[in-house]
């Protein structure tokens, strides 16, 4: 049986035909021992056709398409127009060899051509690669060199693109930030109160809030210079008339001890840097928001933009995250519990991160695991949604929240929820209509637009016209004038001839 060999080069398509296979016997070692040897091999393998690619765009295609174990068009086109053709019926009289056995049982599911992929094949299109330059006798040196490598990187840029709006990674870090900034306003909040507290003790149980006592502070500086002047400045920070009253009067019978100016300065520095940590954490955290409403919308109009941000940090993407079940979304986070269980033999966790979603609260004791359970399906059907959908939309997770809903009155006044169906049918209906109505809006527009620039050429039209006129216009007075200004000089002339003759 003939044996063919399928190539694919960063420069185009090769096929081979093994000759004397019949005496190697399919010897890997004998194919090994001959591969570095040009004459000998050269005797085994011929090139029979190669098909090279139009441009690098088009190699580029071909490997993408190889790669994933499909046939591309002209890969069949090229195998049809040089292997031998087979009757109808009969059973083809040769094999192709493939360096994949994906591409190998496509390429038989179209074209009914049996394809092997082992390591004697394997062997031959080594020795193939290694000699293809000398096979194809107008490559000049140099050029499959340069096409690998310009195939390599245009591969690899294409396999790692991406779209810069919906990268994950910015979300994971940022929740992680987000995280740390708490722990460390929060400590470092609790060593503004302490330090300040040695001066005013006082201000503690007044204003309780961190953020408005490292302001506060901050403003106050010297309780001794606290006066009815500060009342407004201290109502505008604290919001509250009465609080800003009661922190002048606290002032002035404090039991603190004074600080020297240095030390002062020392506290209101400190207090000034937790302020900037927790004004940035509040521009961290509308990042986040803005990031969450372009990579997961849905997601994050289910369960919460930190939730849904928890969830994309802990599965490592989006992407893992589509992939888990909702068996698995629903005790993320709670593994340490989940393998206890599993070793002692106890009960399971009910839920992981989830449980910080409002709707796990809002439920009764006894259904808190029915509803962990309903909210993690639904949040793999939002999460499967934003990772593989095109155009990104939150009217599924608003649906999909609305259904959770319905399922909460249903646990407690048992109200039949809708269909999952009919909800999905109702969202694409109402997506069709948006996209219909902005086709109109767009058509409507263009419309107009072509109405205007048609007004605007019949003005410039116009415009000409009444130009060319008024010059047609000012050429005739120019003319006019020319020949009144010649009638009077020939008159003059005239007048002198007959002047001349009487004087004569």
């Amino acid at each position: 049986m003939a044996m063919y060999l399928l190539y694919e080069s960063s420069s185009g398509y090769g096929l081979f035909e093994a000759h004397g296979l019949d005496e190697i016997g399919q010897n890997t070692e004998a194919v090994r021992s001959s591969v570095s040897d040009l004459s000998r091999f050269g005797r085994v393998v011929q090139l029979t056709a190669f098909h090279p690619s139009e441009s690098a765009l088009d190699a580029l295609n071909q490997i993408n398409a190889v790669s994933e174990g499909y046939m591309s068009d002209e890969l069949r086109s090229f195998l049809e127009l040089n292997l031998p053709k087979v009757k109808e019926g009969k059973k083809p009289k040769f094999s192709l060899g493939v360096s994949e056995p994906k591409i190998g049982s496509c390429i038989f599911e179209a074209t009914k051509i049996p394809c092997q992929s082992n390591e004697f094949v394997h062997e031959l299109l080594r020795g193939v690669r290694q000699h293809f330059d000398r096979f194809i006798k107008d490559l000049k040196p140099g050029d499959l060199e340069k096409a690998q490598l310009g195939l390599a990187h245009s591969y690899s840029r294409a396999k790692v693109k991406f779209n810069v709006n919906r990268v994950d990674n910015m979300v994971i870090q940022a929740i992680f930030m987000l995280d740390t900034l708490d722990k460390d306003i929060n400590s470092f909040a609790m060593r503004v109160r302490e330090w300040y507290s040695w001066h005013f003790p006082e201000l503690v149980k007044i204003v309780n809030d961190n953020y408005l006592y490292a302001r506060v502070s901050k403003m106050i500086e010297d309780k001794s210079k606290l006066s009815e002047e500060h009342i407004p400045m201290l109502t505008e920070v604290l919001g509250d008339e009465d609080k800003a009253k009661e922190v002048v009067e606290a002032g002035k019978a404090s039991m603190g001890q004074d600080l020297s100016p240095l030390d002062l300065m020392n506290v209101q520095t400190f207090a000034q840097k937790v302020i900037e940590l927790a004004d940035y954490r509040k521009k961290l955290y509308d990042y986040l928001v803005a990031k969450m409403s372009d990579i997961a919308p849905n997601l994050a109009a289910l369960i919460g933009d930190m939730v849904g941000a928890r969830l994309i940090s802990h599965a490592g993407s989006l992407t893992n995250l589509a992939k888990c079940p909702s068996s698995t979304l629903q005790i993320l986070g709670a593994e340490k519990a989940l393998f206890r269980a599993l070793k002692t033999r106890g009960n399971t966790p009910k839920y992981g991160l989830i449980f910080h979603s409002s709707f796990i609260g809002r439920a009764a004791a006894k259904n808190k695991g029915r509803i962990a359970r309903y909210l993690a399906n639904k949040c793999s059907i939002a999460s499967r949604i934003d990772c593989f959908a095109d155009s990104s939309t939150t009217a599924f997770g608003e649906k999909l929240k609305e259904q959770v809903e319905e399922r909460l009155e249903f646990y407690d006044k048992g109200v039949a929820p809708r269909k999952n169906v009919d909800v999905m049918k109702e969202v694409m209906e109402n997506l069709d209509k948006k996209d219909e109505g902005e086709e109109k809006v767009v058509e409507a527009s263009e419309k107009k637009k072509k109405k205007e620039k048609r007004k605007a050429e019949e003005k410039d039209e116009e415009e000409v016209e009444e130009e060319v006129k008024s010059k047609k216009k000012k050429k005739s007075k120019v003319v006019e004038e020319e020949t009144t200004t010649d009638n009077g000089h020939s008159n003059k002339k005239k007048k002198k001839k007959t002047k001349s003759q009487d004087d004569e």
